[in-house]
């Protein structure tokens, strides 16, 4: 299937609304780093903010001090969650598992 061809516009128009969300998915990420957000409250908002449910857990967990990929992917699989998992498709159950294995 080909991709359709856009103009100069649309492709002007689709670069900005990524690089938007690449700002916001970095500022979400260093709120995480700093501690002024939490991973519960992101989890939280992950189906009704689509910045927060389109980013991967793995980012999210690698994000917190002192987690870095082999640690991560510790947690994410004493969590039972796949590593391409996104935020948005965590079930009840998989948010609470992550949640208490952090904790």
């Amino acid at each position: 299937m080909a991709l359709p061809t856009l103009t100069p516009e649309q492709r002007e128009a689709a670069q900005a609304k990524s690089r938007e969300a690449r700002q916001a998915r970095s500022a979400l990420l260093a709120g995480i780093k700093s501690g002024d957000e939490t991973i519960p409250a992101v989890l939280d908002r992950g189906k009704s903010d689509p910045i927060a449910g389109k980013t991967k857990v793995s980012q999210l967990v690698r994000a917190l001090p002192g987690y870095g990929p082999a640690k991560a992917s510790a947690v994410l699989e004493q969590a039972g969650i796949p590593e391409d998992r996104r935020v948005a498709g965590l079930g009840s159950r998989q948010r609470e598992a992550l949640v208490s294995a952090l904790g």
